[in-house]
């Protein structure tokens, strides 16, 4: 089957409720392509590589996390970008971005698919009355220790995180916010959680994580937002029946 790329884009936009959102970037379409499209390939970022494995697969529609346009950045179009988006309008092919939106979906999100992974139960937002809420804070149904969640998390995500110990403590509860969210750290301890959960780790939250007694888990910014993309093609291509790829570009970070 295919649609028309303009119903597809309302219907993200309401789903993903794109307008409670002040972003970084512009969620959507970022790049118009051909008007009708029946194959979706994902990607975490829409990186040159991802764009050669949609053209070789004769994708519609690329659908991604981190897209173009990011506030403060350059706007001429030349280097990397120009041979991005040169790739994107020969091959007629479509490109949708949704970062904090999908961030915080509550099923399809980066933030509850990464919970559901984990063996989190959600109990509520990293900070209170956020709207929209970004991260989540909850528990594990039976606590692990500082090894046991790093082995589970090294064993979903298929990669070592880097780990900060807060203490000897044991880890019941739980704050995570995927991404470089690492500065939220300040919302898990007033949350007086054991553990905070994000992608990435900067300096500075090492000497917090150790001296406020909490533990640090920087699981990796990549390998913690591939599943929210995840999650929303396959639900695009079950609710209109169309097909769908994701492609796993690897990055460490």
């Amino acid at each position: 089957m295919s649609m028309n790329i303009n119903e597809l884009v309302k219907y993200c936009d309401q789903l993903l409720q794109v307008g409670s959102f002040r972003d970084y970037c512009p969620n959507g379409l970022q790049v118009e392509g051909r008007s009708r499209i029946s194959r979706i390939l994902t990607g975490v970022t829409a990186s040159q590589a991802l764009l050669d494995v949609a053209v070789e697969w004769q994708a519609d529609l690329v659908l991604v996390h981190h897209g173009y346009f990011w506030k403060g950045e350059s706007q001429v179009v030349t280097g990397i970008k120009q041979r991005r988006l040169k790739t994107l309008l020969q091959h007629d092919i479509n490109l949708m971005a949704y970062h904090l939106p999908l961030d915080a979906h509550p099923t399809l999100g980066n933030n509850a698919r990464l919970a559901e992974l984990l063996g989190f139960k959600v109990e509520g937002p990293l900070e209170p009355g956020a709207v929209p809420a970004i991260g989540n804070m909850g528990r594990l149904e039976q606590g692990l220790s500082l090894q046991g969640l790093e082995q589970r998390i090294s064993h979903v995500l298929g990669r070592s995180p880097q780990v900060i110990s807060g203490g000897s403590h044991d880890i019941r509860t739980v704050a995570w916010c995927t991404g470089a969210a690492e500065r939220m750290i300040e919302h898990a301890l007033a949350q007086g959680v054991d553990a905070y959960i994000s992608g990435e780790i900067s300096e500075p939250v090492v000497h917090i994580a150790r001296e406020a007694g909490i533990h640090y888990i920087g699981a990796g910014h990549h390998a913690t937002e591939r599943y929210g993309v995840q999650a929303l093609g396959e639900h695009l291509a079950e609710q209109f029946g169309l097909e769908h790829r994701f492609v796993d570009i690897d990055n460490p970070v």
